[in-house]
């Protein structure tokens, strides 16, 4: 993307092409704003084209402020109420992108993430925005000159203005370039930043946990995974490297958070027989010549009940088990502990966890409240959604806010 002549000054300019920072320069494009968006990157909107198996869940119908971490749990409801999940929607049926709902109220492109990095592109268009990608930004300064606030050094050359917003993303996916960028220009202007951590990511186990889950590696069942407050009903999958599926995606953040929190790392509790209680339905299975296994069977798949009644030595019929074995099998399928050892890391991470410490920023403008015209949204920033469309509408929701204050 070719700038058709590059000025001295513009009223805004938008480090990072994602999807805060293109909803950013829309917003402000279309209020009449001359906007620079720069992106060091080849292509355009790597995370959102990937996002979804490629059909972007682009919003969720059920957002509440209750889907997002942050150290200051209210800071997101003014963007969030300001910009809600219909206001997204309103903008894909305005351009025409069919769309379809799944479970949990996630909405999909019904053709391809693509249909979403054109629609912004268009608002961008529509806002007469100004592209500098690819470009580095080489250096950031604050200066004072009649209308500008900061400089931007790029190889392209330097250019003022008065408005500065980075939206540079986190740590995540670091193959489609994911750098700590917006972390550094929030320090080198004294904003605190919240240790980052890989957030909705696949746990790891410690190698004598691995050793005995190795007989389920591969099975996928329903559970429901506790952690730190946080509990949630999905899927899970075994795998030769620990726990991965959306459960256990949704309940890493809750695990990582702890960190942060100064708090001991509690391990992840896992019901196996969500929805169930685990006493009285073995009570009520007590006279079954079955084995434990076989009538775990009933509820479980087949392999995983077998391997995992052999790792806790239970293989005798359910009517040779006494009251205290089957309340220790009870409590074993209702709370499951596992202790995970780490994550898959930054590469595995669908976001990233802390960032730019938001008590240092406007909710209502997403501003630093110590640099006047200096803006931070999106990802970069210590705010963290569910797994689910959750992030893309923080996207939109704060790059919406800064776009109608820069």
């Amino acid at each position: 993307m070719e700038l058709r002549e590059l000025r001295d000054f513009y009223d805004v300019i938008v480090i990072g092409a994602g999807a805060a920072g293109m909803m950013c320069a829309a917003v402000a494009g279309q209020r009449g704003r001359s906007v620079l968006l720069v992106d060091h990157a080849e292509k355009l909107a790597e995370k959102i084209r990937i996002s979804g198996g490629g059909r972007c869940n682009f919003t969720n119908r059920k957002i509440t402020p209750d889907n997002f971490l942050c150290r200051n749990p209210h800071f997101v409801r003014s963007a969030l109420a300001r910009y809600t999940p219909q206001d997204f929607i309103d903008l894909v049926e305005r351009h025409g992108i069919s769309y379809h709902e799944r479970d949990h109220g996630q909405l999909f492109c019904d053709e391809s993430a693509q249909d979403i990095i054109q629609m912004l592109r268009t608002e961008c268009d529509y806002g007469g925005i100004e592209w500098m990608m690819p470009a580095e930004v080489r250096a950031i300064a604050a200066v004072r000159t009649e209308h500008g606030r900061y400089r931007v050094d790029s190889s392209r050359g330097s250019i003022d203005c008065a408005s500065l917003v980075i939206a540079t993303g986190g740590l995540s996916i670091p193959k489609i370039g994911a750098t700590p960028f917006g972390y550094r220009i929030a320090e080198q202007f004294g904003l605190p930043i919240v240790a980052p951590r890989p957030a909705l990511v696949p746990l790891t186990l410690p190698p004598e946990t691995l050793a005995e889950l190795q007989p389920l590696s591969g099975a996928s069942l329903d559970v429901a995974a506790s952690c730190n407050g946080a509990r949630f009903r999905e899927a899970m999958l075994i795998t030769h490297r620990g726990l991965s599926g959306p459960v256990i995606l949704q309940i890493s953040s809750y695990w990582q958070a702890q960190a942060y929190e100064k708090r001991d790392l509690a391990p992840v509790s896992i019901d196996l027989l969500p929805g169930l209680d685990a006493l009285e339905w073995l009570q009520q299975k007590r006279g079954e010549r079955a084995l434990l296994a076989n009538l775990l069977a009933e509820r479980l798949p087949r392999r995983f009940a077998h391997a995992w009644c052999t790792l806790h030595g239970w293989d005798k019929p359910v009517r040779q088990m006494s009251p205290t074995e089957l309340e220790a099998v009870a409590t074993a399928l209702s709370d499951w502990r596992i202790a995970p050892s780490g994550t898959q890391g930054y590469a595995k991470a669908e976001v990233t966890l802390g960032g730019v410490d938001t008590d240092a920023l406007s909710s209502k403008t997403m501003e630093a409240r110590n640099c006047p015209g200096l803006f931070f949204i999106g990802e970069v920033m210590d705010v963290t959604g569910h797994l689910g469309g959750f992030n893309f509408q923080w996207a939109w929701a704060s790059g919406h806010a800064a776009g109608q204050f820069v």
